[in-house]
Order: structure tokens, then sequence, then C-alpha cells
């Protein structure tokens, strides 16, 4: 659990920290594999989301997933990226939070994750999180805690752990 004074740092930006729905790339899950290739290609990222036709988020597809589809044992196949759905290969398994201000479960998702999809309690798809929005906040917060609380340095050398 965060303390206090962190807590309260890291959200008072938090709402900076969502990138909304309509400025994130995506594709849908039945787009081919070509489709999310270029979109994926163009855009200079590994993964991205992945909607249905009304916006619930149904998981993440990313270029090692797609070229998986294409390697042969002496050549690559690019033709099965037209032949293939995006829902054929996506990661569904994807952790998401409902609330940007839950800091705490945010953090936890991010050290293995660039990013966290958020949705609403309908699985809509709202944005995502991103690390680098986050950490400008944590840099706010090294930079700010010591001019906004007194810290005092605890004595542990009389405790259990020490001996």
């Amino acid at each position: 659990m965060l303390i206090q004074p962190v807590a309260d740092l890291l959200s008072r930006n938090a709402d900076h920290y969502l990138i909304p729905a309509d400025m994130v790339a995506n594709v849908q899950t039945d787009n081919n594999l070509y489709h999310a290739f270029l979109v994926l290609t163009k855009i200079k990222y590994s993964k991205i989301p992945v909607l249905d036709h009304s916006g619930h988020f149904e998981g993440l597809v990313s270029l090692p997933l797609i070229t998986e589809q294409m390697l042969g044992f002496d050549q690559l196949n690019t033709e099965v990226l037209l032949q293939q759905r995006v829902q054929d290969v996506m990661e569904t398994q994807v952790k998401t939070v409902h609330d940007v201000d839950d800091v705490e479960a945010t953090l936890h998702l991010m050290i293995d994750n660039p990013f966290v999809p958020v949705v609403d309690d309908d699985n809509l798809f709202e944005g995502i999180v991103t690390r680098r929005e986050f950490m400008k906040s944590f840099n706010f917060l090294t930079h700010e805690i010591g001019k906004q609380y007194d810290m005092i340095e605890k004595d542990f050398s009389t405790s259990e752990k020490a001996k």
C-alpha cells in the first residue's frame, strides 16, 4: 500500500495519465493481420489495443505475434497475413484498470507493461495509461515531496531486523 503523501502526490496528476481512446491507435478483431502489421509498423509501436465494432476492449496485438505467423522454415510467408484475422493471434488475457485514480493498481501493472488499458464497467475502451506519463508524475513526486512534507529518517538500529 502506498503511503498517503506519495498517493496524494501521484493522484494529483491522475487526470493527465489517460490518453483517450480516440487518440490511441487500435485495430479491430476482424481486421486481417496485414492491416494490423501496417498499423503497427506505421505508428512504430510494438503493441496496440484490439477492439470490437462497438468499442469494447478485446485484447492486444503485437508485432511479435504477427511475425510469428509469417515465419516458415526457410522463408517468410506474407500471404498468411491476408488470410488470418487479428482475433486469431491476439493476446486476450490482458489486465486492465477501471479507474485512472487507482494509482497503486496501475503502478503494479506497469511494472511489466509499457501501457495499461483503461476500460469502463461495460469493458468499453476508454484509453491507455502509459509508463511514460506515469514516470512524469513520479519525477514530479521525487522533486516535490520534500518541498511539501517534512521528512524524518527513522532509526532502525534497535529494531529486530538489525539483530
